[in-house]
């Protein structure tokens, strides 16, 4: 359990970051790690907790207090191994996962929880630096073939685990490269992208194909998925080539804000200036980017995608950021009693706030304004939510200028005519309808699974991982007629 009095003896140490005034002048992480020896020291802190409810916290359900105290023991090479047991990509959730563990932290009752996150990212890191993490191909092979729809996390978690058991499994990608949203929704300064090409190559050398560029199904007209898409496949040709399909496409659908003036120029989804950032960061050429350079940003939404919005703007040398949430400030502590073990809602501050962002709570947008065509500014009035529903609160109104508008109030359902062309039944939500019972994910067509976003709508990327891995016990259940895949 690491040192008994481990927790009496240590505080939390936290990651550090590089100063503001350095990492706004450039696109890299600048989140410092936590060395050997402070790692230890977190991992001292671990009680070992008879009921440890970081294990249930984790969506994933990571072995938690084992890698602590391993952590502690400086075995890191066995820590690597109990992390992988239950993640595919802690190197991915070591950076972008808020750790809903910590919050379910026992030592979080009365105290300042163990930085779990940052054990995690000490010990991919140290992993990959030492070379432990190789390809691990079928010994067999079953002759099985799976078409994975997506390639998020929930797809890569979800073709590498069924790779591993000696199935063909072939990645189908609309982007013209890997990892979905996280390739293109989260800013490289949060995380790099070459975290994924290196997985990438792993699944390769075990086995997995993956094809970019290409369509499953049609896309809405107009869609600027078509302008660098080169192939298609229909729904029917994939149900007779593979022997499963896993539809794993995400819910890219971004939430709108239809209030009068919002066909005016400068209006922007944030899945519209995100990923554009992200191909110039890669080398490529970007036709008539978005930039926030110069002008008054505001931010709609006051989620993480809002906060990558603000990261992104102050990189691009905004001359004023503003975000916007209509939900009111939360407190700045939580009630723990009330709240523990549970992901509580509290005053968050990111990075990014710190580099420069005024924020306003409870507050609608009720127009949009411009001149020749261009969004020059928008009016608001504060909000209350009462009996239900949000009400104006009378003499708020204000009015902001604004060049640039960013909308950052999250996702709904999947894009394209995926489903329907799979004849997938959907959700209340437009979501595919699979259940996540034992036996489960699979959707109403034989044959055909659905994990992550597409079926849960949006959410982490450690809940995407989980989905993936679990629909791939599934399916390997389904084409063998038993598993040795982990639920």
């Amino acid at each position: 359990m690491g040192k008994v009095t481990g927790f009496l003896e240590f505080e939390r140490l936290e990651e550090g970051y590089e100063p503001v005034e350095k990492r706004v002048k450039n696109y890299k992480e600048f989140v410092i790690g936590l060395t050997p020896e402070q790692a230890k020291q977190q991992g001292a802190r671990c009680m070992d907790c008879g009921t440890p409810f970081c294990n249930n916290g984790c969506p994933v359900n990571n072995i938690i207090p084992d890698f602590n105290d391993l952590v502690y023991q400086q075995d890191w090479k066995q820590a690597i191994e109990v992390l992988h047991s239950t993640n595919n990509f802690p190197d991915f959730t070591g950076r972008v996962c808020p750790a809903p563990c910590e919050a379910a932290c026992v030592l979080n009752i009365n105290n300042d929880p163990i930085g779990i996150k940052s054990i995690e990212h000490a010990i991919v890191d140290r992993a990959w630096a030492e070379g432990w993490i190789k390809p691990q191909p079928a010994a067999v092979k079953t002759g099985k073939k799976v078409a994975v729809v997506g390639s998020g996390p929930a797809g890569m978690a979800a073709a590498q685990q069924l790779a591993r058991v000696g199935h063909d499994v072939t990645v189908f990608e609309k982007n013209d490269t890997i990892g979905g949203l996280l390739r293109f929704g989260i800013p490289d300064f949060k995380f790099d992208k070459g975290h994924i090409d290196k997985r990438v190559k792993q699944m390769e050398a075990e086995g997995v194909v993956f094809k970019t560029n290409t369509i499953v199904g049609d896309m809405p007209a107009g869609s600027k998925v078509t302008n660098w898409a080169k192939d298609t496949v229909s729904p029917e040709q994939l149900k007779k080539d593979f022997d499963a399909v896993i539809l794993t496409g995400g819910a890219e659908q971004s939430r709108d804000l239809p209030v009068p003036g919002r066909d005016l120029a400068g209006i922007h989804f944030a899945m519209e200036f995100l990923p554009m950032q992200n191909r110039v960061n890669a080398g490529g050429k970007v036709k008539d980017q978005i930039m926030a350079t110069g002008k008054d940003v505001i931010v709609i939404g006051g989620g993480d995608t809002g906060s990558d919005c603000v990261g992104t703007s102050n990189r691009h040398g905004a001359k004023s950021v503003v975000q916007f949430e209509l939900m009111p400030q939360p407190p700045e502590e939580e009630n723990k009693e009330l709240t523990w073990p549970y992901w509580p809602i509290k005053m968050r501050t990111s990075s990014s706030h710190e580099e420069g962002c005024a924020r306003e709570f409870a507050i609608a947008t009720k127009e949009f304004f411009g001149e020749n065509g261009k969004v020059t500014g928008l009016k608001t009035v504060h909000v209350e939510f009462k009996d239900g529903k949000f009400s104006e609160i009378a003499g708020t109104e204000k009015t902001y200028k604004a060049d640039l508008v960013l909308l950052a109030m999250g996702f709904t359902n999947p894009v394209n005519t995926l489903l329907e062309g799979f004849g997938v039944e959907k959700d209340a939500r437009g979501n595919a309808k699979a259940s996540t019972d034992i036996g489960g994910y699979k959707t109403n067509v034989a044959g055909v699974f659905a994990a992550g976003d597409v079926r849960r709508g949006q959410s982490l990327v450690v809940w995407a991982i989980r989905e993936g891995r679990q629909a791939a016990r599934e399916v390997d259940q389904f084409l063998m007629g038993s598993t040795t895949l982990p639920r």
